[in-house]
């Protein structure tokens, strides 16, 4: 059953709040599963644990559900007390997964399966499936989006000025995301058709530490004012859309959308209710669509697999190397989505409301 958006999160608040008193969420017959979420600070994640909750309720089973708010010690702590307190199967979106290893032995000696959720747990071989997005795929789209935009709006510029920014260096997918943009943009910037104006390049220098917003509207600030003073910002990468609302509230500050200045082209991810109210303004051009309905549903899927004595399905076996070994993974399609398409992707398929994105 699919309930409304607004429930799911309301669903998430009251299972957070549940789970904070150290008590399953729900008490169901078929035991209780484990979720470490990273933070509430992020609608996506907050989504993202709503769904679960409810998706593991109708499937019979109790929930204890925990956000780290992006505190590692604190979601090494939270997986410690789920493995102590017996839950049947671990799922974890991980802050730094390579600070998890011995508590992740330890759930592997208790005979404990972990499920890594949408971020890849690295340098552990207690790490059983991975289910998530194409991740490549998702930076692939943000780097055709950002070509599309260029192109319709600035089509008598060239070279297009443009600014990367990656997303946290601790969170292996924030790598994938990068890539995946690059095999599309590298081209085009030998090519002299896209210029780098400040040069920086590589997730060393344009990783956003715990995907902070306000960190990439400083690094932003800073680019404009010395990079930019005789020249326009065309465009800008960015891996997800709590960075691109930073990202606008900087080029907005100097001007970019006002008066002859056109506003840059700006790229997102996870479809966050305030961007896609910028994308309906005309201010973000696009963010990228990772339904966490479907996500959820295949995790579930894979815990009743792992419970009933069977092997999950899993439709990759080669691509995510953790450093200790290659984990078994599913992963889901992404979506672009964009001042044209957004309503019939998102309010048509339930995962919003009309009224949610006035």
């Amino acid at each position: 059953m699919q309930v409304s958006r607004r429930a799911l999160l309301a669903l998430g608040g009251a299972a957070a709040a549940t789970s904070v008193l150290g008590l399953p969420a729900f008490a169901q017959d078929k035991g209780t599963i484990g979720i470490a979420m990273p933070t509430q600070s992020s609608a996506r994640w907050i989504a993202d644990g709503a769904a679960m909750v409810e998706q593991f309720t109708a499937a019979g089973y109790g929930t204890d559900l925990q956000y780290a708010e992006d505190d590692i010690p604190n979601q090494l702590a939270q997986i410690e007390n789920m493995i102590t307190k017996g839950v049947k199967v671990l799922v974890i979106a991980a802050i730094d997964g390579t600070t998890l290893s011995n508590a992740l032995d330890n759930a592997a000696a208790a005979g404990i399966k972990v499920i890594a959720y949408d971020r890849l747990i690295r340098e552990s071989g207690s790490v059983d499936y991975y289910a998530t997005f194409d991740n490549f795929k998702v930076g692939v789209q943000q780097a055709e989006s950002l070509v599309a935009g260029l192109k319709a709006r600035f089509a008598d510029v060239k070279p297009w000025n443009v600014e990367l920014f990656g997303g946290s260096p601790d969170d292996n997918n924030a790598f994938f995301f990068y890539n995946g943009a690059m095999s599309v943009l590298q081209p085009m910037i030998d090519a002299g058709d896209i210029v780098i104006p400040s040069g920086q390049v590589g997730m060393d220098v344009v990783g956003t530490l715990r995907w902070d917003g306000a960190v990439a509207q400083s690094r932003m600030d800073n680019l404009l004012s010395s990079n930019y003073g005789d020249k326009a910002l065309h465009g800008a990468l960015s891996p997800y859309d709590g960075l691109s609302i930073g990202i606008l509230s900087s080029v907005k500050g100097v001007g970019y959308g006002s008066g002859d200045l056109a506003m840059p082209i700006v790229t997102g991810q996870d479809c966050e209710v305030p961007s896609i109210k910028s994308i309906i303004a005309g201010e973000q051009y696009s963010s990228i669509f990772k339904d966490t309905r479907e996500l959820a549903k295949v995790t579930v899927k894979m815990v009743d697999a792992i419970l009933s004595g069977g092997t999950p399905e899993i439709n990759d076996e080669k691509t995510y190397d953790n450093g200790v070994k290659v984990v078994p993974s599913y992963l889901l399609a992404s979506q672009p989505v964009d001042a044209a398409n957004y309503e019939a992707v998102l309010v048509g398929s339930g995962y919003y409301t009309a009224d949610q994105l006035k």
